[in-house]
């Protein structure tokens, strides 16, 4: 039996999606203990009280402390939230797995399918942590604007919808509105897919396209993001709600994201190395290209942009001829 509040929770990664997160937690009166892998940075944020690197002059509470040691989040609470890259979620979980009791829930804000398999995370929990309970939290959010306080609204969906509910008012405050489902996989799929199309309207943009192009990019995203959906079993109501169609809009409209960003640069005629270089941090749309690309084939599904752009990031097409292969398609009803 979960109990109906939380009062403490691990938070695992410091970049500033899980520092945004830990704040939010925080402000909400939980205990939060946040991991980084770096001693070096998580004693800098000890002694600066805010992270500098990510989320400048937004000062931590009292209540939010930090470390880099596993053992100290254990022990710190029965509940773990990890929102680190999808490509280090596997080895988090196996470096967890001989130090977790199995009562212990297990919730993620990682967005992102697993290179080389093509797995979506809550596979590879069962994989690597069988038993535990589970959830995942997603929606159209940007850190910078969760650690500002400035209103959001976001679901938590899990394999049991007590903990969902848990997870939820633990987030949930003045200006941060949280709902929960039991569509895991949808609320995943989203996620992930949309990074892939942000890079699309990205790419668009910054070639020159305009506002047009940009909407039917977005449109047509999310008709290859249902298809998916649809054979593989998700909820079309997940894909209509915020973690589907309210983060696609987000991710492909406003320069916050790190895939439109990626994408723009390569509009403009930048490496992808030049462009990651200059963001910075993890681009998950790199990696989830390759995973969705992978997974269309599987389930014989039809995915022209999200091709596409696979074939920008990995077969060297250049952006121009990308979108003269889209526009060049045979005619088709719409629906």
């Amino acid at each position: 039996m979960l109990a109906s509040r939380l009062s403490r929770i691990s938070v695992y990664g410091a970049g500033s999606w899980g520092t945004a997160l830990a704040l939010q937690l925080a402000r909400n009166g939980i205990e939060v203990l946040l991991w980084g892998r770096m001693p070096e940075h998580m004693e800098r944020l000890v002694h600066e009280r805010e992270n500098a690197r990510y989320l400048p002059g937004i000062k931590f509470p009292q209540n939010l402390h930090c470390t880099s040691r596993l053992e100290d989040m254990v022990e710190h609470s029965s509940y773990q939230l990890i929102v680190v890259p999808s490509v280090g979620f596997r080895e988090l979980l196996q470096r967890l797995k001989p130090l977790l009791p199995k009562d212990h829930s297990i919730c993620w804000a990682t967005k992102g399918i697993e290179v080389g398999t093509g797995k979506f995370l809550h596979q590879i929990l069962s994989e690597e942590l069988p038993g535990h309970r589970y959830a995942v939290v997603s929606g159209p959010t940007f850190a910078l604007e969760v650690a500002q306080g400035l209103p959001t609204a976001m679901t938590v969906a899990a394999n049991d919808i007590e903990l969902a509910t848990v997870i939820a008012r633990a987030f949930q405050g003045s200006s941060f509105r949280v709902y929960t489902s039991d569509d895991v996989l949808g609320v995943e799929l989203g996620g992930a897919i949309k990074n892939v199309l942000a890079v699309a309207a990205g790419i668009s943009d910054g070639l020159g396209y305009g506002a047009n192009a940009r909407a039917a990019l977005i449109t047509r995203g999310l008709a290859e993001i249902m298809r998916l959906g649809k054979k593989l079993g998700a909820q079309e109501e997940t894909l209509m709600g915020l973690a589907g169609v309210g983060d696609l809009v987000l991710t492909c409209t406003d320069n916050q994201s790190r895939n439109r960003r990626l994408g723009l640069a390569l509009g403009q005629g930048k490496s992808i190395q030049q462009a990651v270089e200059e963001i910075g941090q993890a681009v998950e749309g790199l990696k989830s290209s390759h995973s969705v690309h992978m997974l269309a084939e599987q389930a014989g599904v039809e995915m022209p942009i999200c091709q596409q752009v696979h074939c920008i990031l990995y077969k060297e097409l250049s952006p121009q001829q990308a979108v003269r292969e889209l526009l060049s398609r045979q005619l088709k009803a719409e629906f």
